[in-house]
């Protein structure tokens, strides 16, 4: 952290401190509620992490056991995984809730300041100039040649208003679908997109780079279409780096617990029941869209959906690659994290945490009124329940309709691809 940055943020920290008792203020009415129903409703998913850690401590095999009645949830992560859980299998259930649900929030925090960073900052010792005479930045900071080509890193400081816009930012992405669901279940799926923002973005990390986005892989797979990313992009240490990482903890726990290690790879891996019902209204990947078509046979819904995620696989890291070819770093990651969510065989709605960084891919640095529209609009779309109101159309005998609707956030990831593939660039180059 630079010496003005540190001024700055020294300088306006009341508005830091009014700013986070804002955004508690805010998420109380949707953490409260879940935090407190029973036992058996409450966070769910959390509940399977620090179980599988309690497994581990008691010596028993991992992939066998079930969360207890009427959940009966299975561990579905590699084992890695259930190792990193072990701290959370030490603790009391309350504190385990409070600690993780924090954890949600402080991985929201950060993937909010990494992505949103062009409007969060300005340049360093510069006072903030009209969209026209700005001097041209790409979303990393960096300064564009006349060419378009990222040049060397321009320093920032927070921005006067940046207390306030992170808390309106903040509350704003607190009540999307996929981020109420990270809090109802007590999901993973935002550390894991913070992870990966923060290794692709953060402009001078402490860390080796790449070894985030290894983690992130090593603990759950869909992170791995950024190893793709890396190889598309020949960003070659980083992918290196990531696959390292990636290897030595998934071979770790060979070493360590190889029992559950072969249960998983071999065995538990091979189950694609074992995640839950694939036609649910919650999967809402480009395969689980053909299955709830009913297709007549599981081979022509595999064909299908392998030509499908090819085509869509194709145009999405294509347009990643020309986004941070023209300097859009955030619309390439935004590109990425979309296709871990379509290309998954399983993609459930909290999956979909993306969509914080593809909002913020869609407002830019914030000067362009058509992208903040677009960006309201996409927001409002993630807001609501769409897909469940597909199944309240299919109870009253609107099959068709009510089918469409029910793909709503799939379609709608489908859209978004498109969005910033190839109406963002166009956007971008209006003066």
């Amino acid at each position: 952290m630079t010496g003005g940055v540190a001024t700055t943020i020294k300088r306006q920290w009341w508005a830091w401190a009014v700013s986070l008792l804002l955004i508690v203020a805010a998420a109380a009415p949707l953490v409260l509620p879940w935090l407190t129903n029973p036992d058996d409703q409450r966070l769910v998913d959390l509940d399977v992490y620090r179980t599988g850690g309690e497994m581990l401590l008691e010596g028993r095999p991992l992939y066998e056991f079930f969360t207890p009645a009427p959940q009966l949830l299975p561990f579905t992560y590699p084992p890695i995984a259930a190792m990193l859980a072990v701290p959370l299998a030490e603790m009391s259930w309350t504190t385990a809730q409070w600690v993780w649900t924090v954890g949600i929030f402080v991985s929201l925090g950060v993937t909010v300041g990494f992505a949103f960073r062009r409007v969060l900052t300005k340049p360093a010792g510069q006072a903030l100039t009209s969209r026209d005479g700005r001097a041209p930045a790409s979303s990393d900071g960096q300064v564009l040649t006349k060419q378009g080509r990222p040049g060397g890193p321009t320093a920032t400081e927070p921005a006067p208003y940046a207390p306030w816009l992170f808390a309106l930012l903040m509350i704003a992405c607190t009540y999307l679908m996929p981020i109420r669901d990270q809090v109802r279940f007590g999901q993973v799926d935002i550390l894991l997109v913070a992870l990966c923002v923060a290794d692709c973005v953060a402009r001078r990390p402490w860390w080796p780079r790449g070894f985030l986005i290894g983690l992130a892989t090593a603990v759950k797979l869909t992170p791995g279409v950024f190893l793709i990313y890396l190889l598309v992009t020949r960003q070659w240490r980083t992918f290196w780096m990531a696959s390292f990482v990636t290897a030595l903890l998934t071979l770790i726990p060979f070493a360590v617990i190889p029992r559950d290690a072969a249960g998983f790879w071999f065995k538990a891996l091979l189950d694609p029941e074992r995640l839950g019902a694939n036609n649910a209204t919650t999967n809402q990947s480009i395969r689980a869209m053909l299955v709830r078509l009913y297709l007549p046979s599981d081979t022509l819904t595999t064909a299908l959906w392998l030509v499908l995620a090819a085509v869509v696989g194709w145009y999405g890291f294509r347009a990643a690659k020309q986004a941070l070819e023209a300097g859009d770093e955030i619309t390439a990651v935004a590109l990425t994290g979309l296709m871990a969510v379509l290309l998954s065989p399983v993609a459930w709605i909290h999956h979909l945490a993306w969509v914080v960084v593809v909002l913020a891919a869609i407002v830019g640095d914030g000067r362009d009124r058509v992208r903040l529209w677009v960006a309201a609009g996409v927001w409002l779309y993630f807001v609501v329940p769409v897909p469940w109101w597909g199944v309240s159309l299919k109870v009253v005998g609107w099959n068709v309709v009510g089918k469409i609707v029910q793909d709503g956030f799939g379609l709608g990831a489908l859209f978004l691809v498109w969005l910033l593939a190839s109406w963002l660039p166009k956007r971008r180059s209006i003066p």
